[in-house]
């Protein structure tokens, strides 16, 4: 088992102002591993393999049984560094050496089991990630967060190995896309990132922190302090029937057969928010909704991912407790569940998409109207009617009121009986929020502002 030194990357990274006059250095100078596996997770796996704990016996199994993962490089690169089996990780490297072609497995098998290859393996397979590397060049402005994430990878793990492409990647991914184009989108409410793209999101956030010391959460802190519930809520309610274990099934644009590797990848990027900002209060609910053993994933597939991120000593916070109520008027989502029952009917609205999922049916709603009011426990989603008026209505707690059809960012006047006017923004999706008080009915008038009566 190689030894692990402590962190000592350093880069100079300057603020946009600052990098105006002299473009900052990134550099890496430590010892492999540097990918994904930082003292505290590299200490986690080795606990787990040598308490032979439930994810590691599932693990061991299918390695040792000879099962045929469909990331063979990434699988048996990760037993090799919980383990410390050489012959796995040799396999590891044989793969990589041989027909192995994708891009990330072939960095973290670099990075993983350089101490396993011979000078000679080690140039031939730099020369092999250079090439990929090459090959994979993408515009800073319009790369997909996997295609940014598989760069970074590649450029971490060659640092040191002959010509640095690392400031220049570096640069590529935080000075140019992520400071200059996905900020100001996140910030104004333009972007809203598929959950989809979730988990290649957080192998980049954790790359950037464990190597550079740089959160890329703080230049939106909004729209990410957030992001774990919405992560949560964005999965129908009803548990789907896997051949190994269960899964919970995040929004599809259409109702088809679930693609279980996306499953995977979505529980995978939920317990790697929690790695990565294991104190914050989101973070434990978001925990609490992972810690049930029948999501436990068991598949060639997924569990390497399950045993490198899961951490089953992080207590959790039950997510009952959590409102079945998420509402961002910057970015314009909207969730919301009636219980948090298996059984539950199901809203979602994000990123120009409107879904309800109920009866086990997924059901796309036109984006200009909800047919008819959808009373959904004490929320109730409707759509503005032409005459502007509706009535609503509170029993014993307090009820909230979700009114569609309205223009984005526009301030509308709202008129409740026996109340002063009020001015509210609909938001970036169209969607202005009314809370009403327990035990209270009342006419509603709402009106774009500055239009005559």
């Amino acid at each position: 088992m190689p030894s692990r030194r402590r962190f000592l990357a350093t880069s100079v990274s300057l603020p946009a102002w600052a990098r105006a006059q002299g473009a900052p250095q990134y550099r890496i100078d430590t010892d492999h591993p540097r990918l994904l596996l930082p003292q505290r997770r590299a200490r986690l796996i080795r606990r787990e393999q040598e308490r032979d704990t439930m994810r590691w016996a599932q693990f061991k199994t299918l390695v040792e049984g000879g099962a045929a993962f469909p990331e063979p490089g990434f699988a048996l690169a990760t037993y090799y560094m919980a383990s410390g089996n050489q012959e796995r990780g040799r396999q590891a490297v044989e793969w990589a050496l041989g027909p192995g072609a994708d891009l990330r497995q072939l960095a973290i098998v670099f990075d993983w089991c350089q101490i396993l290859m011979s000078k000679e393996e080690s140039a031939k397979l730099e020369a092999k990630l250079r090439a990929a590397l090459a090959a994979t060049s993408t515009s800073p402005a319009t790369g997909t967060p996997a295609a940014h994430r598989t760069r970074l990878f590649a450029a971490i793990a060659l640092a040191g190995h002959g010509a640095d492409v690392l400031p220049g990647v570096v640069e590529d991914i935080y000075g140019r896309w992520w400071e200059r184009t996905v900020t100001p989108r996140l910030k104004s409410g333009e972007l809203v990132y598929d959950p989809r793209d979730h988990f290649a999101l957080y192998e980049l956030f954790h790359a950037m922190r464990d190597n550079f010391d740089l959160d890329l959460r703080e230049n939106a802190p909004h729209y990410f302090a957030t992001l774990p519930v919405f992560h949560l809520l964005a999965h129908y309610p009803a548990p789907y029937p896997g051949p190994e274990n269960e899964y919970r099934i995040p929004v599809m644009k259409a109702h088809a057969e679930p693609d279980l590797r996306v499953a995977a990848l979505s529980r995978a990027a939920a317990l790697a928010m929690v790695a990565f900002d294991t104190n914050a209060q989101e973070s434990q609910f978001l925990q609490g909704w992972l810690i049930q053993d029948r999501f436990l994933m068991r598949g060639p597939f997924a569990i390497p991912y399950e045993f490198l991120w899961a951490n089953p000593y992080q207590p959790g916070l039950s997510y009952h407790y959590l409102p079945n109520v998420f509402h961002d008027a910057v970015n314009g989502r909207l969730l919301v569940r009636s219980s948090w029952e298996d059984d539950a009917t199901w809203f979602y609205q994000s990123g120009g998409m409107r879904q309800m999922f109920h009866d086990g049916q997924v059901i796309n709603l036109d984006q200009a109207a909800l047919d008819k009011p959808l009373v959904m426990g004490n929320t109730t989603l409707l759509t503005l009617p032409a005459t502007g008026r509706f009535a609503i209505e509170a029993g014993q707690e307090k009820a909230h009121y979700y009114l569609f059809g309205l223009k984005p960012k526009v301030s509308y006047d709202v008129e409740i009986d026996d109340e002063e006017m009020t001015t509210a923004e609909s938001g970036q999706g169209g969607v202005i929020e009314l809370a009403v008080p327990p035990r209270r009915r009342a006419g509603v008038r709402v009106r774009r502002s500055g239009t005559l009566h």
